[in-house]
């Protein structure tokens, strides 16, 4: 007991205690939740930062912004090929993208090509036995070590797994660490 308090009665001193209590949980329900906020500010931030969450889609034969460059589905094909299961298929997409931006090491940072389909199912580049890119298409770390300049017309593609249940909704799109959480999704070229 405080030198202060000692001249209170029990009641009084019921009192005061009651209200610091009512004070003290007050101040709990305000200041948890602030520092919950706190404290996963930057990891939400890193999380978003890290994922294709939102998707900008492009029709067949237009081209899109992204990440200082413009882009555009130049094919999609696929079909058995190497030494698949049953049931995969091949696929492969390429992309021509006029560079916008010479830094790609800083705008395509991250860069993901991946196939989407109709189930919100995802793909990501896969390494297929007797199945490679045509000339003159590089993938996205060749790209972007590349050298391009401004204006450069570049081929990127890559080469897929895919089920076979999910062929015929199949979209390419493609993730840049300078544009994440949005992320490209093309059309299918019609057939």
């Amino acid at each position: 007991m405080s030198a202060v308090a000692t001249d209170m009665g029990p009641a009084a001193e019921r009192q005061v205690e009651k209200k610091w209590r009512r004070r003290s949980l007050a101040a709990l329900v305000i200041l948890l939740p602030l520092a919950l906020a706190e404290t996963s500010h930057d990891s939400l931030r890193e999380w978003l930062g890290g994922e294709d969450l939102i998707a900008r889609d492009v029709d067949f034969g237009q081209s899109a912004h992204f990440g200082g460059s413009d882009w555009k589905l130049a094919d999609l094909r696929g079909g058995k090929a190497g030494r698949l299961p049953d049931q995969a298929f091949a696929v492969i997409a390429t992309f021509s993208v006029t560079v916008g931006d010479p830094d790609l090491q800083k705008q395509w940072l991250g860069c993901r090509l991946m196939l989407t389909d109709a189930a919100g199912r995802r793909w990501l580049p896969d390494m297929i036995s007797g199945v490679r890119l045509p000339d003159g298409v590089m993938n996205c770390t060749s790209a972007i070590f590349s050298g391009a300049k401004t204006g450069d017309v570049i081929t990127i593609g890559d080469t897929f797994i895919v089920p076979e249940d999910a062929i015929k909704t199949i979209r390419p799109a493609i993730g840049l660490g300078s544009g994440r959480p949005w992320y490209l999704r093309f059309q299918r070229p019609p057939k």
